[in-house]
């Protein structure tokens, strides 16, 4: 498997620019959809007139013009979410294209402009026809390969077992391929090593830091020391942070008129099933750390305000959890009333899962850095949780740490959209859930 990591590695071959992928999406899946229609319809072959008549209908042109925009779009989102560790594209094709058609169909019926179902359908189709076929193309195209410079810690590349590797033996470019270059760039390296670096990086060679590779394969960062060398900037964007919460607000506002009729239901089933209040509130370490009080659904038996540890942990096969919680927690309804919360201000709806009080003095008493996860807002669906699942003991929780500051030094709505995806498949297979 190649490493997804840098686009100057990706962008490599026909195949994998740019100009290919557009010409191959508004081709296939636009220009090829209208003249199939216009031929089915009768419009082709005939005069340049009659076709000509057909494509200038409001409702075609309409259509036309979405259709394209919802192309070029979803393949912008595809080509990003490569560069995402952890994140099969294939299996990404479906949901991202899906998403995007959806949104413009319900933008054009609000705004009550003409359009045609079927160009619409036809076009959705072949995009991702045209997606799935271009996946397949690159599967089959030769892959990076990456090369070592031995000395430092670069061995925990090749530890990784994920990416084609090679330890160079010797530091010479004499019949070294057009390769990628992986070094420990702050190791004590042998005069001779640095001169091939140099060499190599005048050649047009990419080299990179292991820690790069590392982090782009595992979708963590390594927790050695709070630096700038460590997590990038010490403060996420300002800037996606205020941009996020307008979506938290926005989203939050849109969702209640489903959540409601959901939590009545669920409501009702946690009366029937067992003795107790419906609703579990428990102190949480949030934002900046600050204290506050999350909201869920009762799913055990035995609730806690977060302030005793072992009450506070979650077992396997835990006997407080009730007939309707093991539903509510697998498929992870019972976090639909936190809701509330982020109206609040106190959570977003992506973020670092917010520990009980208790657990978060103990981690931050066990673990160097843990307070840090406090700069950005909690969610109710992170990078860790997609990956890792839930946790309980200090090591499992030093990796999920891991998580949570790749999410913080690299916050985008990129990683945010892959997070969103991958939550669905999370609450379709119960993944983590305890």
């Amino acid at each position: 498997m190649s490493v997804n990591f840098s686009p100057a590695i990706v962008r490599r071959g026909i195949f994998h620019s740019l100009r290919f992928e557009v010409a191959s999406i508004l081709t296939v899946g636009v220009i090829l959809p209208v003249f199939v229609m216009a031929m089915v319809e009768g419009h082709l072959p005939a005069e340049a007139s009659e076709f000509s008549l057909w494509v200038g209908q409001p409702a075609v042109i309409n259509s036309i013009i979405g259709v394209s925009i919802c192309a070029c779009v979803s393949l912008a989102i595809l080509r990003r979410l490569r560069f995402i560790p952890g994140v099969a594209v294939a299996r990404s094709i479906f949901p991202v294209v899906a998403m995007v058609f959806g949104i413009f169909f319900a933008v054009i019926a609000f705004l009550r402009f003409e359009y045609s179902n079927k160009l619409i359908l036809s076009c959705f189709v072949a995009v991702l026809l045209a997606r799935f076929a271009i996946t397949a193309i690159r599967s089959k195209a030769k892959g990076v390969i990456y090369y070592l410079v031995p000395g430092g810690r670069v061995g925990l590349v090749n530890e990784l077992r994920t990416a084609p590797v090679i330890l160079l033996e010797q530091p010479s470019l004499a019949g070294l391929p057009d390769c990628a270059i992986v070094a420990d760039l702050y190791a004590d390296l042998e005069p001779e090593w640095e001169r091939f670096l140099a060499e190599a990086a005048i050649s047009g060679r990419p080299i990179y830091h292991y820690k790069q590779v590392w982090e782009a394969e595992t979708g963590r960062v390594q927790i050695e020391r709070l630096s700038e060398n460590g997590f990038g900037a010490l403060v996420p964007s300002f800037a996606y942070q205020k941009v996020k919460r307008g979506i938290d607000l926005l989203l939050s506002f849109s969702i209640i008129p489903i959540v409601m009729p959901v939590i009545a239901i669920c409501s009702l089933a946690i009366k029937c099933d067992s003795v107790g209040p419906i609703f579990f509130r428990q102190r949480r370490m949030g934002f900046r750390g600050e204290e506050f009080f999350v909201f869920k659904l009762r799913t055990m038996t035995e609730g806690h305000l977060g302030d005793a540890r072992t009450l506070s942990i979650t077992q396997s096969g835990d006997k407080r959890i009730t007939r309707v919680g093991g539903f509510l927690r697998r498929t992870r309804l019972d976090e639909l009333p936190q809701v509330y919360n982020i109206l609040r201000g106190e959570m977003s709806w992506i973020g670092p899962r917010p520990e009980a009080v208790s657990l978060s003095d103990w981690y931050e008493g066990e673990i160097p850095f843990y307070r840090y996860r406090h700069i950005v807002r909690p969610g109710i669906s992170g990078w860790a949780q997609v990956n890792q699942g839930h946790v309980a003991d200090v090591e499992e929780v030093g990796k999920k740490l891991q998580y949570d500051f790749y999410y913080i030094k690299n916050l985008s709505y990129w990683l945010d959209i892959v997070i969103a995806l991958r939550t669905i498949k999370v609450v379709l297979s119960g993944f983590g859930a305890k």
